[in-house]
């Protein structure tokens, strides 16, 4: 692999970073959807991408950290269930083919991302009540991330967002739970299938550590209603991608 190959890799990081780290999701169905293209194998797609995410994670949830964008009591609801759930789905996919479950993950994601701009045009009220069922939504995010290459902060994030969470609030504490899980599924990749095309980590590495203050800092200041509008188009344009893809 040439310079070149690495600096491309440093670009699409940092671009997935920023959207990421704003919206909550989709750095890790970027840098998957590369590395599909280019005829890597799912599971050692999902191993290079959640390799380099242990290092973008914990920088975009220090940066959310640092800028208020966490909600502590959210932070281990989500992270120790999704820890659980990522273990078992990198298992899985380690002996599995996991794309049979992706034309229904793409199905929800687009219900969750509609019901985002549903209530982005609606009078926003405060939020009362904690997000429900907090547990089994980390379990199965975690899950769902391991088997896609990607999917935490899609399914997590706009989940939580749907339920009324604060966009920011939601952001924040996903990013930096993630890192937890992506921690857990990079070591289950370790003990199953080991880790290669390290020049192509180490891209996504330096691209999305260099975007995770950015991404944070625009996250903190954009109003609620423009962050919800942002995030429905992503959910829902990520979600009718993998169902043309499931279905041609």
């Amino acid at each position: 692999m040439e310079t070149s190959d690495v600096l491309l890799f440093i670009v699409i990081g940092f671009i997935a970073q920023v959207i990421d780290g704003a919206a909550g999701m989709a750095y890790g169905v970027c840098a998957s959807t590369l590395l599909a293209t280019a005829g890597v194998p799912p599971a050692t797609t999902s191993a290079c991408v959640h390799a380099a995410e242990v290092f973008t994670t914990g920088a975009s949830g220090f940066a959310h950290w640092r800028l208020g964008n966490v909600r502590s009591e959210l932070i281990w609801r989500l992270a120790l269930p999704g820890m659980v759930g990522g273990a078992i789905g990198a298992y899985v996919l380690s002996a599995l083919p996991g794309e049979t479950l992706r034309p229904f993950i793409s199905a929800y994601l687009l219900l969750m991302g509609v019901l985002i701009l549903w209530k982005a045009t609606r009078k926003q009220r405060p939020e009362t009540e904690p997000p429900k069922r907090v547990g089994l939504l980390g379990l199965l995010g975690g899950f769902l991330d391991a088997i896609g290459g990607g999917g935490w902060g899609p399914m997590v994030a706009s989940t939580l967002i749907g339920q009324g969470t604060t966009p920011r609030y939601a952001i924040g504490s996903v990013n930096l739970a993630e890192f937890f899980v992506t921690s857990t599924i990079t070591g289950a990749f370790v003990m199953t299938i080991g880790l290669t095309l390290w020049p192509v980590i180490a891209g996504l590495i330096i691209g999305g550590v260099l975007a995770a203050p950015l991404a944070a800092y625009v996250t903190k200041q954009l109003p609620n209603r423009p962050m919800m509008i942002l995030i429905g188009l992503v959910v829902v344009m990520l979600s009718l991608r993998g169902l043309a893809k499931a279905i041609l």
